[in-house]
């Protein structure tokens, strides 16, 4: 029972990191453009910022409600948990790069109308 505890906890931050470094490369790649680049850099690092703090409170959240109310948990249900943590790091990874989208499209929306 001991060893499901760090088992649920290192691949959460494995997904945690996976997803935030997938962040960064494609805040990098939207930084080649010359007229949008500084946006998409700046976005890109403060959305990951959020993310990996909202990321890891929701999988700390997720480990405590369900560790502490069902302290004789299965191993099928520490993997309910972490399907429930990948599910919401996925979603939050979706609104990430939509808001670094909508940063970008802001940039250049500025800078055509200068």
């Amino acid at each position: 029972m001991l060893l499901i505890f760090p088992i649920y906890f290192i691949l959460a931050a494995c997904a945690l990191g996976a997803l935030s470094f997938m962040i960064f490369k494609i805040g990098e790649a939207l930084a080649d453009c010359p007229v949008t680049g500084r946006a998409a850099r700046a976005g890109s690092l403060t959305i990951v910022t959020g993310f990996v703090a909202i990321g890891g409170g929701g999988v700390l959240i997720i480990a405590a409600g369900v560790f502490v109310t069902l302290p004789d948990l299965a191993p099928e249900g520490i993997m309910a948990a972490l399907g429930l943590s990948i599910l919401c790091l996925g979603l939050g990874f979706s609104h990430a790069i939509a808001t670094l989208r909508d940063v970008v499209a802001q940039a250049a929306k500025q800078q055509a109308a200068a």
